[in-house]
């Protein structure tokens, strides 16, 4: 069986402090196999890579946005952090939907020649046009949740300020996956977000539906966006300007990783 896989589910965010607001949505992502999205793109009449379909994966809408191959790039940052490298690697991401995607996050599955999973990367994208990934171990039994945490390094949403933590509880992509972020600052958190989706083979059928019951999806996501700073901005939410620049480089490694220790 494929790794590749259609996962649908929601999205729900909780904000704490200093306003209280909630919102909850549904979505669908892809978990797109490296070794496994050709395959696919000729399998499936609706998934095309690099060119335009219903549903489409562009590889420079990832990693650095260059021509060089996503399997290079990630093996490359993961030699760069020590970690074992060389296995599947497994993205979770909507595809792009009538030509059209805007991720605010993507996650990057990492595993070993053994097969184990190594690491998760988080490329978080924001409405400046700007990109930024966090590089985390992945130490876990089988079965267990991932448990990891980064200090905030990329600026997102105005409503959050830079001087924040990140703490993540994943459930790596099986029958169902879930992905739970708690955003803290000094005084405790002030944002969770939690994302619970269930597998569904990848089909022609299972795209079409998934296009059906989430029209447009790729678009309401940055309508949505606007919407919620609008609320926000008139629940009087303090605004944090943009910094300036975006982090001098692409991506963060965990602090607790010797770089280059392992090969």
């Amino acid at each position: 069986m494929a790794a590749s896989a259609l996962y649908v589910g929601h999205v729900m965010h909780h904000r704490l402090r200093p306003r209280v607001h909630r919102l909850r949505y549904r979505l669908f992502s892809l978990l797109l196999d490296l070794d496994e999205i050709d395959d696919l793109a000729g399998r499936l009449r609706l998934f095309s890579r690099g060119r335009f379909n219903l549903m489409a994966f562009y590889d420079r809408d990832h990693g650095d946005g260059s021509t060089r191959p996503l399997r290079a790039q990630i093996d490359a940052l993961m030699a760069e952090a020590g970690l074992p490298h060389g296995g599947a690697i497994r993205l979770l991401t909507m595809p792009r939907l009538f030509g059209f995607a805007f991720n605010p996050l993507s996650m990057w599955f990492c595993h070993d020649r053994a097969g184990a999973l190594s690491a998760i990367i988080y490329e978080v994208n924001n409405t400046f046009g700007e990109r930024h990934s966090y590089l985390l171990p992945a130490s876990a039994a089988a079965g267990e949740d991932v448990q990891q945490d980064v200090t905030k390094r990329f600026h997102v949403s105005p409503f959050l300020p830079m001087a924040m933590t990140y703490a993540f509880r994943v459930k790596p992509p099986a029958d169902r996956l879930a992905v739970a972020i708690t955003a803290s600052d000094a005084q405790g958190p002030v944002l969770f977000a939690v994302h619970k989706a269930d597998r569904t083979e990848l089909t022609d059928a299972a795209l079409l539906r998934a296009a059906v019951t989430h029209p447009l999806l790729t678009i309401k996501v940055v309508i949505g966006i606007g919407w919620e700073a609008l609320r926000l901005w008139l629940k009087r939410v303090p605004v944090h300007h943009h910094p300036g620049t975006a982090p001098p480089e692409p991506v963060t490694f965990s602090p607790s990783l010797s770089k280059g220790t392992i090969s």
